[in-house]
């Protein structure tokens, strides 16, 4: 799946801006807060329907006006899709394919393979479990329809159950709706099960991919490895979530269930927010990300290698690492490619191993002009 063309009027600092792409490598440069960034979260919005920054979509159009346009023109083979998004204060978004308006978001996931790498994924090392579900949930979610449903679900149930415990917090147990609470974990169980399995299948599969990269990056200097841990792998959810009702109860929360797994990430025997120095945690990060793309280049169909967005990906890495990086995503494993950074020297190799075919743009207080050909 290609961008061949983008469109943004009034998204963030972008004011108006018409961008056509190369097929491989795609530079942004310019200095911090001009909107670089921005530029890739327009197109991320255009495969996730979100922003990557922003969960609340009025706060993504520019301050001074009332609506906003995010426009992408695809190549898929040769069939041709134009996605686009428009933003309106008071008034939900609008989402089309084509002519046509999409009724479910959730139905857009997916056509549009993307990863994104970008300062933000140090979360995934330093912040709770949530962000580790979130990287496995997302990256399913892109082939996987099915799971997007369960999950969907789950979470809906999820927050039914936590309600009741909430509202029964102060009442005695021969009150309890049991036979409600029951209805509500039966269905959590039907959906948590396929969750699961997905879940153990994917860091099965993805794994490899991962250590193939961080192999790549590091040279071989180290070993990494991740580990699914769930409290299905050794108790029944049914039998867990009759067991702990009452204690649920008094911390109002549901403590048992797949959004309590969690993702180990391990350098050598230890774990890796523990023993990690910045650039190793930066490499595994990368690693994560960039095994992604190719995770998701054999599990779509052809022509299906992800856009591939890196945002400011250098800093924290020494001088073999960052070669080592541009040789990696140059290479034909992946796909197209948006890359920002803040010096120009940073992108020498890029640009010299895709100097035939690369585009550069120069970003400025939301102005966005392409250089003249490398």
């Amino acid at each position: 799946m290609i961008l061949k063309e983008l469109n943004i009027l009034n998204y963030k600092n972008l004011r108006e801006a018409t961008m056509s792409f190369s097929e491989k490598l795609n530079c942004f440069v310019g200095l911090n807060g001009q909107g670089k960034t921005n530029i890739l979260d327009a197109i991320y919005y255009l495969s996730f329907t979100k922003s990557a920054y922003n969960a609340i979509d009025s706060q993504n159009i520019h301050h001074d006006e009332e609506m906003a346009l995010v426009q992408g023109k695809y190549v898929d083979g040769e069939a041709e899709e134009v996605i686009s998004c428009g933003l309106k204060r008071g008034v939900k978004k609008q989402f089309r394919r084509g002519k046509k308006d999409y009724k479910r978001l959730l139905d857009h996931i997916g056509l549009i393979p993307l990863v994104m790498v970008s300062p933000q994924d140090s979360e995934l090392v330093v912040e709770g479990s949530d962000e580790r579900r979130r990287f496995i949930d997302g990256v399913i979610s892109q082939y996987n329809k099915a799971y997007l449903e369960h999950l969907t679900q789950y979470n809906a149930l999820l927050k039914q159950r936590n309600a009741l415990l909430k509202q029964y917090e102060n009442a005695s147990l021969d009150t309890l709706p049991t036979a409600l609470f029951e209805v509500l974990e039966l269905q959590m169980v039907q959906h948590a099960e396929p969750i699961y399995r997905e879940r153990v299948r994917f860091v099965e599969q993805f794994t490899p991919y991962f250590q193939e990269v961080y192999r790549a990056i590091s040279g071989a200097k180290e070993e990494v490895s991740l580990n699914y841990v769930s409290q299905l792998h050794e108790r029944d959810l049914a039998d867990a979530f009759a067991r702990t009702r009452t204690r649920d109860i008094l911390i109002g929360w549901t403590s048992q269930g797949v959004h309590k797994d969690e993702l180990e990430m391990k350098l050598g025997d230890y774990p890796l927010k523990r023993v990690g120095s910045q650039g190793q945690q930066k490499s595994f990060l990368l690693a994560m990300k960039l095994g992604q793309a190719l995770y998701l280049s054999q599990v779509h169909a052809v022509n299906k290698k992800p856009i591939l967005l890196l945002d400011d990906i250098f800093d924290k890495l020494d001088s073999e690492r960052v070669e080592r990086i541009v040789q990696l995503v140059v290479s034909q494993q992946f796909g197209q490619i948006f890359i920002t950074d803040t010096d120009r020297q940073h992108l020498t190799e890029l640009l010299a191993a895709h100097s035939d075919s690369a585009k550069v743009f120069n970003v400025e207080n939301g102005e966005v002009a392409l250089e003249m050909p490398v």
